[in-house]
């Protein structure tokens, strides 16, 4: 391809929309552009690379013994009120109506259909176990798209689907797919751990996502400092601390805190420390009100509450539910006397906090000296792991290793769906003995267009992208000093044609530019080799090759130069 006919219009400036580096250099380097919120055009270098990456995953799934489908964008409300989640999605969910006033949906995703699509053609146990996927654009309604394709309202996704006669073939196949996601991300060239995650929407007991690190991923991991152990925040798992020293109790006492709402604020008045604060949350279970009591210098996990209690929304309460179940303003919240009896859940810190400090329920007015035995248990607390990790905590597994944090960026993600739509839907097989059993599932996605913005954001540097091998638009970039000069230009010509017969991907920069914009388009757009021709080169029957990541230049024999990148782009991908 020569530049002069590529259609990748780059910009100069930085867009105002922009925050974290994908987005500005796709924009920047003319892969994308802005439709409307959250939904972009792809041009041309961008489909190269979004093909590449479909490449090695369609590899990867083939290996892994799935079969390619492709099912439709459009689906009826019906599929989806069987398994429950036409509510759960909620806001969501881009919803349509056709002429008749029929409901569908745009699909977020593909459990109902495929799962209604093996019910209707597995009948027997023969036909056991199948995987499916696909790759296609899917649809949420973001409340705020940002971020370019790492939170986007129309994005390209690899899902598949895999139907089992029992947990043991799905065992295996989950063990199969998730070695089949370390190969793919892998190839791409990203650095991703595998992190236990809790499965939100989709469903199913056991789930990990591949976290591609990097500092402005939008998700936090916790992981050992010294065995294998990782997990999303969400599902990263707090150890119950050491039993209390066993102090005296002292009666409990109500204290004027007049203004102090925050843990700290209160801690410093009253000297004592964040940790012997109990905060007490104030939450909406599908429309109930419970409390939540954490540590003051912990916070609630709510992900963790909600799967407790089987919540499919859990909201904070709002100030006029607060007021009425305490009898008192925001920030002054207590488990003792509250004028409303709910339930009580209290994370396994709490619960060994001695002399602790609570809200009075009552305006700046703490109570202290709190015994969590003698005072809570009677309130039939109930005591779970209920808040976020935090740095240094002991690890769930080992022991021995403290956790650490650190941002990842989510590009794929597999789940143990167990029955949860095959008995929704009627997803059932006849056994040897001719009895009626009900399928286990298992489901496995990529973000595609996420994973070429995370490639991005692990492989930039100041002045543009520096694409891994495997997923570059081209593989070699040639630029002419001077595209007028004949000598110059035949040696381009030359080397472009050489490289072509060999199979590389060729870039050839003919453009009537001055060096400098050639020099600055190369390292924005990213290419991994660039080769620069000129009268000075030339002069010494050479030409000069940079590596774009890492910047490093070497001047080749212009009659040894194919061979050369041929065998440099070879070990790159091996």
């Amino acid at each position: 391809m020569r530049m002069s006919e590529l259609f990748a219009p780059t910009l100069r400036e930085v867009p105002a929309e922009a925050e974290i580096a994908s987005h500005k250099l796709l924009l920047r380097a003319g892969y994308m552009r802005k439709l409307a919120g959250g939904i972009y055009t792809y041009l041309p270098l961008a489909i190269r690379v979004l093909q590449k990456i479909e490449a090695i995953i369609r590899e990867e799934m083939d290996r892994a013994g799935a079969q390619e489908l492709l099912m439709p964008i459009v689906q009826p409300r019906e599929l989806w009120e069987k398994t429950g989640r036409w509510d759960v999605y909620g806001e969501e969910m881009f919803r349509l109506q056709d002429r008749h006033k029929r409901e569908f949906c745009l699909g977020p995703t593909h459990e109902e259909l495929i799962t209604s699509i093996v019910a209707q053609e597995i009948r027997s146990y023969r036909q056991l176990p199948v995987a499916l996927y696909q790759i296609q654009n899917k649809y949420r309604d973001e409340i705020r798209p940002r971020f370019g394709l790492m939170r986007a309202r129309e994005f390209i996704m690899k899902d598949a689907y895999s139907f089992h006669r029992n947990e043991e073939s799905l065992d295996e196949y989950y063990r199969r797919m998730y070695e089949a996601y370390a190969r793919v991300f892998a190839r791409v060239g990203l650095s991703a751990r595998p992190v236990e995650a809790d499965s939100g929407a989709i469903g199913g007991n056991i789930s990990h996502e591949f976290m591609a690190l990097a500092p402005s991923g939008e998700a936090e991991i916790a992981y050992c400092t010294n065995c294998d152990y990782a997990a999303n925040v969400e599902r990263a798992e707090a150890l119950p601390p050491p039993a209390g020293g066993g102090s005296e109790a002292q009666p409990l006492e109500a204290v004027d805190t007049p203004d102090k709402h925050t843990v700290e604020e209160v801690a410093a008045f009253l000297g004592v420390e964040p940790q012997q604060l109990i905060k007490t949350m104030l939450y909406l279970a599908d429309g109930e009100p419970i409390a939540v009591l954490v540590r003051g210098d912990h916070e609630v996990n709510e992900v963790k509450v909600a799967n407790l209690l089987g919540a499919t929304n859990l909201t904070l309460a709002d100030p006029d539910t607060i007021r009425r179940i305490t009898g008192a303003p925001v920030g002054f919240a207590g488990p003792i006397g509250l004028k409303e009896e709910i339930p009580f859940y209290a994370d396994h810190a709490v619960m060994a906090v001695e002399r602790g400090v609570v809200g009075g329920n009552k305006k700046d007015t703490h109570l202290i000296n709190l015994d969590p035995k003698r005072d809570l248990e009677p309130l039939g607390v109930k005591a779970a792991d209920l808040r976020l990790v935090v740095e240094g905590d002991s690890c769930p597994r080992c022991r021995e290793g403290k956790l650490q944090l650190a941002r990842g960026i989510e590009v794929g993600q597999v789940f143990k769906l167990g029955t949860k739509y095959s008995e929704a839907i009627g997803a059932v097989y006849l056994d040897e003995e001719g009895k009626t059993q009900t399928m286990v599932m298992g489901c496995y996605g990529i973000g595609v267009s996420r994973t070429m913005a995370a490639a991005i954001e692990q492989n930039h540097d100041e002045f543009g992208i520096c694409w891994p091998v495997a997923i570059a638009p081209y593989q070699v970039l040639i630029v002419p000093i001077n595209w007028q000069d004949e000598e110059s230009r035949a040696a381009c010509e030359k080397l472009y044609a050489e490289l072509e017969a060999r199979g590389i991907e060729v870039l050839l920069d003919d453009r009537n530019e001055r060096a400098g914009v050639k020099f600055k388009d190369a390292d924005l757009i990213g290419i991994p080799l660039r080769v620069t021709i000129g009268p000075k080169t030339l002069a010494q029957n050479a030409v000069e090759i940079k590596v774009r990541k890492g910047g490093k230049m070497e001047l080749v024999g212009i009659d040894e130069a194919a061979g050369w990148l041929e065998n440099w782009l070879r070990e790159a991908q091996t």
